[in-house]
């Protein structure tokens, strides 16, 4: 009883830890997004250059994720994780000090490349150092935390810029991944790699080995095509519900807000059914599945007003429902020894996906097609859960050929 105790207790604390590591990623997601309209006039910067800015953000994340999964294996992810959260507050200082345009990319390319070792290094983490049983949990939590990172953002920067100005929110900002990383280097006992795992992925073999694996990247897929529906939602599920409902912007934005917290709720939920289940990619193709026929009511605009809100909290839910077992899907995907760099490469299909969905559905609001947005995620949803199941059905058959 006791060793449960012990090991319920340092469960607990690195999937603590290593979420509110993730979370702060979450929050430097949208630490430029939260600021536009300060930004915009201090610099008389157009929207396409303030969004340029939040590509390069995603693409030097994305590329950057797909090397760091490399090092995390060859050095391990604890080191890794703490040069990140450094790197998070380096960027918001130098965006804080920037005299231009330049100043903004530059800050911008620090961020990303801050913000490309989380998912290797945080899943490595959870799956060296937490007990399979509570795994699906780390993952739920590891979830959550980045969900309230992005809720926490807008509402912090967006605070301060109004009352001291926007530098002022950013040196603020910087001073978040300054605190977590004290805060992780006093409990870095708990966070100590595994000399095992680290061994293998040193050891002269094949190192691109996993490339050549389909499941891999059919996750990569998965992801993309995932990232692309939330990009859509994130950027303009708020304007989009507006126009095809005729409601005020304070519920299209409560409506987007109960999509988030649904999700984190889902998230919950999909942290139970992924620990008693071995069929990870039905739970997601049952969860995405109805959260595309969700957006297809939404998209149809037909109903009365009231509805948005609780269709955007139901296809929240839904989606929600479907990361823990998302993740324990990729973990069965990955060899042994080769965790960080499976991460790395599907994960960077996040970003990669987070680049592509606010540009693709930003070309359909301007042909003034708002029911297209929530149609479209239905699509890439749709799409997604047949890369679930291939990722699902491949992996049985690795391990039937194995046995």
């Amino acid at each position: 009883m006791k060793n449960d105790d012990n090991s319920l207790r340092q469960d607990a604390r690195v999937i603590g830890l290593v979420g509110l590591a993730h979370g702060t990623s979450h929050f430097y997601h949208l630490i430029l997004a939260a600021l536009i309209p300060w930004l915009k006039p201090a610099f008389n910067l157009s929207y396409t250059e303030l969004g340029l800015l939040m590509t390069v953000f995603f693409v030097v994340s994305g590329v950057g994720q797909a090397l760091a999964g490399f090092v995390v294996d060859r050095f391990g992810a604890r080191a890794v994780l703490f040069s990140g959260i450094a790197m998070l507050g380096v960027s918001a200082l130098v965006l804080s000090q920037a005299g231009g345009y330049a100043g903004l990319a530059v800050g911008a390319f620090l961020a990303g490349v801050g913000n490309s070792v989380f998912h290797p290094a945080d899943y490595t983490l959870l799956n060296q150092r937490v007990s399979r049983p509570r795994l699906a949990h780390g993952f739920s939590v590891h979830g959550i935390s980045g969900n309230i990172g992005w809720a926490a953002s807008p509402l912090f920067l967006a605070t301060i810029a109004a009352s001291q100005g926007w530098r002022v929110a950013l040196l603020c900002a910087a001073a978040l991944p300054v605190a977590v990383l004290l805060l992780l280097v006093l409990n870095r006992h708990a966070l100590y790699p595994d000399p095992i795992v680290r061994h293998q992925a040193g050891a002269g073999g094949d190192t691109l080995g996993f490339l050549r694996l389909r499941a891999v990247w059919l996750c990569f897929g998965f992801f993309l095509l995932t990232a692309v529906a939330l990009g859509g939602i994130q950027a303009f599920s708020t304007i989009s519900l507006e126009s095809l409902y005729g409601i005020s912007h304070v519920l299209a934005t409560s409506s987007y807000t109960a999509y988030m917290l649904a999700s984190a709720l889902g998230m919950v939920a999909g942290g139970f059914l992924g620990a008693g289940s071995q069929h990870h990619d039905r739970i997601v193709a049952l969860a995405f599945s109805a959260a595309a026929l969700l957006a297809l009511v939404l998209a149809a605009g037909a109903g009365p007003a009231w509805m948005a809100l609780p269709l955007m909290a139901l296809i929240g839910l839904c989606s929600g429902v479907a990361g823990p077992s998302r993740d324990l899907m990729i973990r069965a995907a990955a060899p042994a020894g080769a965790t960080g760099r499976v991460y790395g490469v599907v994960y960077s299909g996040l970003d990669s996906g987070l680049a592509i969905g606010p540009l693709l559905f930003g070309l359909v609001m301007d042909a003034g097609h708002p029911g297209w947005v929530f149609a479209g995620v239905a699509l890439f949803q749709a799409l997604a859960i047949a890369t679930a199941v291939g990722v699902g059905g491949n992996t049985r058959a690795r391990r039937l050929g194995v046995a």
